[in-house]
C-alpha cells in the first residue's frame, strides 16, 4: 500500500502544515505551479516526490520536474499533467492520448478547482484535481488531499483544507 499526499499550485508558497498533513505519505505528488525552485527542494528532502511543472513555472523547475509523467503503481496506470482540462472538456492537447491510452487515473492542476470524478466515458477513469494549495489565484478554499494506493483499490481519500486563500494560519 502506498499513501499519496497530492497538491498544486502552490504559487509560490508552500504552507508549513503540508508537512504535517503528509507526514503519513509515503510520496508527495505535486501537479504543477510550483512557482518556486525553494518548493522542489523542501519537497524533495521531505518525501520521495513526482512533480510536473505548470504554466507559471520558471526554466529552473521545468529542468528539475517534467511537464507530464506517466507511470504505474499498485496496479494503477496514472498520468499527471499540469493542464488536462476536466471532464467531459479537457484540454485539447490531452484528449488525442486520453483516448488511445486511457489511465486509471489523470491528475492535474491548474484550475484551482478541487474535483474527484470519475468519467464514465472514459473507461471510468478516476479524474483528479486537488485544487489550491497556494495563495495565488481565485479559489477562496486552500485544498491539499490524501488517499491509499493499494492492489488496485483507492481507499481513504481525504479533503484537506488549510484555510481561505487569504488567511494563512501557522
Amino acid at each position: 500500500m502506498k499513501k499519496i499526499g497530492l497538491l498544486s499550485d502552490t504559487h509560490g508558497f508552500l504552507d508549513p502544515r503540508v508537512f504535517d498533513h503528509f507526514s503519513n505519505c509515503d510520496e508527495v505528488w505535486h501537479a504543477g505551479d510550483l512557482g518556486s525552485l525553494k518548493i522542489v527542494d523542501q519537497l524533495e528532502a521531505f518525501k520521495p516526490v513526482r512533480i510536473v511543472y505548470g504554466n507559471i513555472d520558471s526554466k529552473e523547475i521545468q529542468l528539475r520536474t517534467k511537464a507530464d509523467l506517466f507511470f504505474e503503481l499498485e496496479g494503477f496506470r496514472i498520468w499527471m499533467t499540469h493542464i488536462g482540462g476536466a471532464p467531459p472538456r479537457y484540454n485539447p492537447m490531452v484528449t488525442p492520448r486520453l483516448k488511445s491510452e486511457t489511465p486509471d487515473i489523470f491528475i492535474c492542476g491548474h484550475s484551482h478547482i478541487l474535483r474527484v470524478i470519475r468519467d464514465k466515458d472514459l473507461s471510468n477513469m478516476l479524474y483528479i484535481n486537488p485544487g489550491a494549495a497556494g495563495k495565488e489565484g481565485f479559489h477562496k478554499m486552500r485544498t491539499l488531499l490524501r488517499f491509499n494506493l493499494h492492489d488496485g483499490v483507492i481507499s481513504q481519500m481525504e479533503v484537506v483544507e488549510l484555510g481561505k486563500r487569504g488567511a494563512i494560519e501557522v
